[in-house]
């Protein structure tokens, strides 16, 4: 049975703040000031859990608003961004796979949330996915690009999907101990986006662009 997993909260701490200085990082790419530079950082942040909370359990206020560290790891994650983001850039690959760890503890966090709201499995595979990849949507959606999610390119919801899957199979179907499945979820979605960053695997369109790349053969 999928329950509450007992994440420590510095993994999720530690993942809100990563996903805050990857929406920092955007905004001064844009050439926000700082009320668009803290505001895109909090959506790319805390984005996912607020749908979560919002539109789906719907159990009084969101959680990360109950607990001002996950403001505070906000405006962290923003000075971060703010002070060395031309040594950030040269990090890309290193916060590529602190993103993948968070991508997987956000997806499993959320699909164990959404099924102790009552929800069926498979509303908690959604739910769970979109809690891992909902901040960047919102994120790309207000700079006004195309969502990442939505493009050919690295594996990325399907790494968070398949996390997800992964805990509920082992939670719900294998009965495996809650924290080994939670590992076992959160270790598949690194280990696809890693595989996928490592050797450039990459989705590809359903229609080529005219003059483009078919599908592979």
């Amino acid at each position: 049975m999928i329950r509450t997993v007992p994440i420590p909260i510095a993994v999720d701490l530690g993942a809100t703040f990563v996903f805050s200085i990857t929406g920092a990082i955007s905004a001064i790419r844009k050439h926000y000031d700082p009320v668009g530079l803290f505001f895109l950082a909090m959506a790319c942040a805390l984005g996912g859990a607020l749908i979560r909370d919002g539109l789906f359990i719907q159990q009084g206020p969101p959680a990360v608003m109950k607990d001002g560290r996950y403001l505070l790891m906000v405006v962290a994650g923003c000075l971060v961004a703010w002070l060395f983001h031309r040594q950030v850039r040269r990090l890309d690959k290193p916060f590529l796979l602190l993103d993948a760890l968070g991508t997987g503890a956000y997806g499993v966090f959320g699909a164990s949330k959404a099924y102790e709201a009552g929800l069926a499995v498979a509303a908690c595979l959604f739910v769970g996915t979109l809690n891992a990849v909902g901040g960047g949507v919102i994120r790309d959606v207000l700079v006004r690009e195309e969502p990442l999610v939505f493009k050919p390119g690295q594996f990325y919801l399907l790494a968070a999907f398949a996390g997800v899957g992964a805990f509920a199979l082992a939670g719900d179907f294998l009965a495996l101990p809650l924290l080994l499945a939670a590992g076992i979820g959160i270790g598949v979605t690194f280990l696809i986006r890693f595989l996928s960053i490592h050797f450039g695997w990459k989705t590809v369109a359903v229609l080529p662009p005219p003059g483009g790349p078919g599908p592979p053969r």
